[in-house]
């Protein structure tokens, strides 16, 4: 039986017998350690706001429910833990909005280049009825299979590469770049004179290694932490998107769980938000004055316009499907 068969048999198996189980055996049941998956490494803000939900989880249950965190990817990149997540093998996950998006379309609209008017403006969003909205349309998707518990800050994304600083959008022109495997960024990478390739989050380092890419874009601490620096010493700071992240929950094993304990974990899910916000502060000026200190090159773009007219014909595919929550967003 092949690893993934095996993975879908299994938690099927596990999956029918919580579900099948009498109210009083499953409010009896000893114990449930939720596998937690995360593709960045231990100490990450978005990893360390996770186990912390995990902790007071244990502590409110008395031990009955906890939390086992697998970070650095040990589960698989965003697309498999996706899908094991889909079927109840991994409970909780961490994941891009970006990654989000071609499963629960409604969820692109964050995932549109230079939507955001500042990281505040899209911490606005998703702190307030948008952002609640948004999570509520993942939780009804009939496809998606998971419930949409919380945001998560990520910062702006900007572009690094191995060859050359990118001062205009002209420097872009044929070098490619690593893209989360969305249309929108493959489609925006290509607006911008590049070369969009869709890779997996881990597989990065080595593709830039071995000149696979030529570059890729995300935060400074997924640049820096992730070790993609090393090999990449340019970062060119285009901030042409803001993209959330997003916790979520097995769907399959959410509906075996209590009112009592669904609430618990909304609630700590909701803390983890905030906690996670203020870790991703302090982690950000981190990994930038690491990567200073190891000689890479900062280059601050003075002026974006030229990479904002660039993704006019992205806005023009993809924003009218979006349009009336475009609208609302860019009105907050």
């Amino acid at each position: 039986m092949k690893r993934r068969d095996f993975i879908k048999f299994s938690a099927g198996l596990a999956t029918a017998a919580a579900i099948s189980a009498p109210p009083s055996t499953a409010s009896a049941q000893s114990k449930a350690v939720f596998k937690a998956s995360d593709v960045q490494p231990a100490g990450y803000p978005t990893v360390a706001a996770t186990e912390s939900l995990g902790k007071k989880l244990e502590a409110a249950t008395n031990g009955r429910l906890s939390l086992q965190m697998y970070p650095s990817a040990q589960l698989g990149g965003e697309k498999e833990t996706i899908e094991q997540t889909q079927i109840g093998a991994i409970q909780l996950l961490r994941v891009s909005a970006g990654a989000l998006g071609p499963i629960v379309d409604d969820i692109n609209v964050v995932n549109m280049p230079f939507l955001f008017k500042s990281i505040a403006h899209s911490e606005q969003m998703m702190d307030g009825p948008i952002g609640q909205e948004l999570l509520e349309r993942i939780t009804a998707s009939p496809t998606a299979g998971m419930v949409g518990l919380c945001w998560m800050n990520s910062g702006a994304r900007s572009i690094y590469n191995t060859k050359k600083p990118i001062h205009t959008i002209e420097d872009l022109k044929g070098l490619k770049i690593r893209v989360i495997g969305n249309p929108i960024f493959i489609d925006m990478m290509n607006a911008l004179g590049g070369n969009g390739i869709a890779m997996g989050y881990d597989q990065v380092f080595s593709a830039l290694q071995t000149g696979v890419i030529d570059g890729a874009e995300n935060n400074p601490p997924s640049y820096v932490f992730s070790n993609h620096y090393t090999a990449a010493k340019h970062y060119s700071l285009t901030e042409h998107l803001i993209i959330p992240e997003v916790l979520l929950f097995s769907k399959r094993v959410w509906n075996t769980l209590s009112p009592d304990d669904q609430n618990l974990t909304k609630r700590f899910a909701r803390e983890a938000q905030f906690e996670e916000r203020e870790r991703w502060k302090k982690y950000e000026q981190e990994a930038m004055e690491k990567a200073k200190a190891a000689g890479c090159e900062i280059i601050e773009i003075a002026d974006k316009t030229p990479f904002q007219n660039a993704v006019k014909p992205v806005w023009d595919k993809y924003g009218p499907k979006y349009q009336d929550m475009i609208k609302r967003i860019q009105a907050i």
